[in-house]
């Protein structure tokens, strides 16, 4: 196709990829799952077909290219632009962001969000104080669980509610705009970080002009936004010889979601005991400095208490662990979360150590996706917005089960048609189906070398 006939279509499409996501961000509830899934579909056709040039290319090339293309700025500005156009969108697919507002309120008030549960607060003076109205506490979907989000976390839920303390649609913008630049910054990093390995800055794109990653973190207001850009920023920074810096970028991270303790085995293998070691004991005193304004013995047990709830109550989308329920089912008669979950938990940290074993054997990116994707598949939770973060990763890898995994999860919208929510096993076998189709031929390939960092 001529460049005078290419910028039409492009332009074309991106003006539907905007429609689509002002439908989606402002008039589709997760209610109408027939529609969400239509949209979906729809804008994930078009971004593969705008992005499959990049993973092919990734796919065949034996050698890096010796001077990187320039970044397509008409594809970078409409990955900005796209975001930029859900800022003042309520989330109509997460209800998280009620509790991230009520913590903030709580935080901005002066009082600790870790000492209070929501279903013993309300209506009291504390309360009543920070704002916490009726119409917020039903929003909740955990009121009788004491909050888990981090303390970088929660500053930003202080900053939003002292922005805007009486309007919710405020104080979701408050929530939206850090996670926008947060979402800028990924990008250019992504974009630095590709250039460093001599690799197309564009397949940045294959995050940027994501579905699940626009809709989930700008639209839906998840902090694995700002989880990712203090990876990343830990990354580059520790490129550029700022080891302090970078340890200190990584408590960031760890500050907004603990997930990244999950690196710290990797890291240490990569640096040495020697190293690896002052790296994460660095990394590990930053993050107490994090949470010190919030320290109490108190804190330390609600936060407990609601942790291993999560790991022992809580189930949504599960791959292995659904697996394990039904073997539980049909020889003890009960479901076994409640066992499975810590017993999945353990196999994941036995899991991360085997990972950092690889280290050496195969490229230090491949490792962390091992990681990471072996977590996903034991949790015995995977909501759509934690699959980003494997998003982020995929950029760096030639295999395309990352982003495939981002566009069938959103067959688990299904569970929100009715109320109570019913989870349709079907759907989530047929998820996993594909996922699978896609990982075994990565793993019957041992393509393990052939990855971009």
């Amino acid at each position: 196709m001529s460049p005078t006939l290419f910028l039409p279509v492009r332009i074309g499409w991106l003006a539907l990829s905007a429609a689509l996501y002002a439908v989606l961000g402002y008039g589709v509830s997760r209610e109408q799952f027939p529609t969400l899934l239509l949209l979906y579909g729809l804008l994930f056709w078009g971004y593969w077909l705008r992005t499959r040039n990049l993973l092919w290319a990734s796919l065949t090339e034996t050698n890096a290219p010796t001077t990187p293309p320039p970044p397509d700025r008409l594809l970078f500005g409409a990955a900005i632009g796209f975001r930029v156009l859900l800022l003042g969108a309520m989330p109509h697919l997460s209800d998280d962001y009620a509790r991230f507002i009520w913590d903030g309120r709580l935080l901005a008030h002066g009082y600790n969000p870790y000492l209070y549960l929501p279903a013993t607060l309300i209506g009291t003076p504390v309360a009543a104080s920070a704002g916490l109205i009726t119409d917020l506490f039903q929003a909740l979907n955990s009121p009788n669980y004491f909050t888990v989000y981090p303390p970088v976390g929660q500053a930003l839920f202080a900053v939003a509610a002292w922005l805007s303390p009486d309007n919710v649609l405020g104080n979701v913008i408050g929530l939206r705009v850090p996670i926008l630049l947060a979402e800028i910054g990924t990008m250019w990093l992504l974009v630095k970080l590709l250039r460093r390995a001599g690799q197309n800055p564009n397949l940045a794109l294959l995050y940027g002009l994501n579905p699940l990653v626009i809709l989930e973190l700008t639209g839906n207001v998840h902090a694995e936004a700002i989880l990712i850009f203090f990876v990343l920023s830990a990354v580059w920074l520790f490129g550029r010889g700022w080891f302090a810096a970078s340890a200190g970028a990584l408590a960031l991270a760890i500050g907004t979601k603990l997930l990244p303790l999950l690196l710290l085995p990797l890291v240490i293998r990569h640096l040495g005991w020697r190293r690896g070691l002052a790296y994460a004991g660095l990394t590990g005193a930053f993050t107490a400095v994090l949470f010190l304004p919030f320290m109490s013995i108190e804190l330390v047990q609600n936060v407990g208490a609601s942790l291993r709830l999560y790991v022992q109550n809580f189930e949504f989308n599960a791959s292995v662990y659904y697996l394990v329920r039904a073997a539980g089912y049909r020889f003890l008669g009960f479901n076994i979360v409640a066992v499975a979950g810590v017993g999945l938990s353990a196999v994941t940290l036995a899991g991360v150590v085997w990972a950092a074993r690889q280290w050496g054997r195969v490229a230090p990116v491949y490792a962390l996706l091992l990681t990471v994707t072996g977590y996903f598949l034991l949790a015995t939770t995977v909501h759509p917005w934690y699959l980003t973060s494997l998003v982020a990763v995929g950029v760096f890898v030639p295999f395309r089960y990352p982003l495939v995994w981002s566009g069938v999860v959103w067959l688990s919208y299904a569970t929100y048609q009715t109320i109570p929510y019913h989870e349709n096993l079907w759907l989530t076998g047929a998820e996993y189906a594909v996922l699978l189709a896609f990982i075994a031929p990565a793993i019957l390939n041992n393509a393990t070398n052939k990855v971009l960092l």
